[in-house]
């Protein structure tokens, strides 16, 4: 009898790729395929192969497919699993394997509509699909999540991955989120683990990521006679070139120097051809710096070699064995293969450091969960005003209502934190009415208690989702565009310009019984911001050369101590007084007595 024989096995995003190989695998070892994405055509075109492979290993095991199902849509994951259940029963593993390259620019330059979709197939897409499917799932069954390298690698070192700020967020929660679901279905006797393979042989490397990335380089100096903007544009029409044929290759180019010709107005056809030779020129420099990161990344690895996609297959099979699964539970296997050399962001020594803050406006957001996370904001706009400062504080309209009452001897407002525009506008108000920012401090609040994440309904879940990473994000991206007006579309405007922000929290749980559960859940989404607001400043400070900075306050301790507020200012003194901006710590636990 093969391994899987009579298992019903699960695996999103299976229509190519890396899906697709450990459908493969899994087949081959005699489980029931389930696979699922968004294009129907791959779908069929691989489950023409699996039915191959049951048909050689006589295994008479069945493949399913759903296709349009995308892995954030509530209702077609929920659908599905509804449906395998009546027809099918159990289901035994589940594979988290779907994603997307997301937008690959500056954060600074990301739409948050292509962010939030991101963090959506993700992150929410992991959650929702783990969810549901442990509603249909039996003791001994399994969920792997698959993740990424470019994220954290021990709890004090992180990876930042320019270009890549939703990316890297969502990866560094869907970690921290298989290990919570450890916590959460132990007593149903279900397995939770995540591998973080690293660098994958794979066409969204290749043809997507890697020529992404290094076009986003062109696009932030400019190249030649073309201004960022153009670049962006030119590139967008000449990416899909890489790897074709010299016919293609000069027809594509031809096209994008018409199209540029006509939005600058060109009509000589000797500039039209100087077009031509430089956006020529740009595709070769876009292909060689793509070749470059590509090895240099594999100069990091001891072999020199990326995995290939059926090395990751086996991976997820020997994680679905059942001895193996319950040694590994709750783990992130393995770490990577990269030796990837990084700064130490993270930092619990924090230098007493007295600000001026009389010269520019402290803006505070709180998007407050209960009263103390409405005392620390009071605190803390006091201290800034007994020190000659103003502050302005945006009060999320969900927030308690004494938030409101308390705050109101400063100047306040409450209102939507989720709508950019919102935010824009109210952000341009203060600067207008109050006086310059130079310090933008958002306090997230705390994770509101719950017995389990994934007993959550859908809207409690994108209700927290919003809360710890969207609308941070909404924020800092408004900020830098505050302090840099044009910036996005015009990244040389940032070098050397200043600014300071903060995003404070969520805290890690406190008392003398806080559980290895409760802290799992706070992780999930300290575990997004900690890659995220790394991944931000390596842009604002190597690719922008700017010196405004994002930093990231996380209050209270593995321990249980309780959070001390003076230890929160004093992280606000040091971070906004200009003496942090050269170093590369950017992540601060201030009750943390590790050194």
């Amino acid at each position: 009898m093969l391994k899987f024989q009579n298992k019903i096995v699960v695996i999103t995003g299976s229509g190519t790729g890396i899906g697709k190989a450990i459908a493969i695998k899994f087949a081959e070892n005699g489980a029931n395929i389930v696979i699922l994405g968004r294009r129907k055509e791959p779908l069929e075109e691989a489950a023409k192969e699996l039915e191959q492979v049951i048909s050689r290993v006589k295994s008479n095991a069945f493949v399913k497919i759903f296709p349009g199902v995308d892995v954030s849509d509530e209702e077609g994951v929920s659908k599905m699993f509804e449906d395998l259940k009546k027809t099918h029963g159990a289901v035994d593993v589940v594979v988290n394997n779907a994603g997307v390259s997301g937008p690959v620019t500056c954060f600074a330059n990301a739409p948050m509509s292509e962010f939030r979709s991101t963090v959506g197939i993700h992150l929410t897409g992991t959650f929702w699909t783990s969810s549901q499917a442990i509603k249909t799932m039996k003791p001994g069954s399994k969920i792997v999540t698959i993740s990424t390298f470019f994220t954290e690698e021990r709890p004090y070192e992180q990876r930042p991955y320019r270009f890549r700020s939703p990316y890297t967020a969502s990866q560094g929660a869907k970690n921290r989120l298989a290990e919570a679901m450890s916590w959460e279905i132990t007593d149903k006797g279900i397995i939770s683990i995540a591998t973080n393979p690293g660098p994958v042989h794979s066409d969204r490397i290749y043809k997507t990521v890697y020529p992404k990335a290094a076009a986003e380089f062109m696009r932030v100096s400019g190249f030649e006679s073309l201004t960022p903007e153009e670049v962006e544009s030119v590139n967008a029409d000449i990416l899909p070139l890489l790897g074709e044929n010299d016919t293609i290759v000069k027809e594509g180019i031809a096209k994008a120097a018409s199209k540029l010709s006509q939005s600058k107005s060109i009509t000589a056809e000797a500039d039209i051809q100087k077009l031509n030779v430089t956006i020529s020129a740009l595709l070769a420099k876009i292909q060689s710096i793509a070749e470059k990161v590509q090895n240099n990344t594999s100069k990091m690895i001891a072999d020199e070699q990326f995995l290939t996609q059926q090395q990751v297959a086996e991976t997820v099979l020997m994680l679905s064995d059942d001895n193996i699964s319950k040694i590994l539970n709750g783990k992130v296997i393995p770490g990577d293969r990269v030796f990837y050399p990084v700064k130490p962001h993270i930092s619990c020594s924090i230098p007493d450091t007295q600000t001026n803050f009389s010269s520019k406006i402290t803006v505070f957001a709180l998007d407050a969960t209960d009263e103390a996370d409405v005392a620390r904001t009071e605190f803390l706009a006091q201290k800034i005003e007994s020190a000659g400062g103003k502050t302005v504080i945006l009060i999320s309209k969900t927030s308690p209502k004494i938030a409101e009452e308390k705050l109101s001897k400063f100047h306040s407002h409450v209102m939507d934190l989720t709508n950019q525009e919102n935010v824009k506008r109210m952000l341009n108000t203060a600067t207008q009415k109050v006086g310059p920012i130079g310090n933008i401090i958002y306090i997230t609040g705390k994770v509101p208690q719950t017995s389990k994440l994934v007993d959550l309904t859908r809207s409690q879940w994108d209700n927290l989702v919003d809360k710890f990473i969207n609308t941070p994000a909404i924020f800092l991206q408004e900020s830098l565009g505050m302090f840099v007006p044009g910036g996005a579309k015009n990244p040389p405007l940032f070098k050397n310009k200043e600014g300071t922000m903060i995003i404070i929290g969520p805290d890690m749980p406190s008392g003398g019984k806080v559980s290895g559960a409760d802290r799992a859940r706070v992780e999930v989404f300290r575990g997004a911001l900690r890659p995220f607001a790394t991944t931000v400043n390596q842009e604002l400070s190597d690719v922008l050369k700017s010196k405004l900075r994002a930093y990231l306050i996380l209050p209270g301790s593995v321990d249980g101590t309780e959070p001390n507020n003076e230890n929160v200012m004093r992280a606000i003194n040091y971070l906004t007084s200009g003496k942090a901006v050269n170093n590369a710590e950017i992540i601060y636990y201030p009750d943390e007595a590790r050194t």
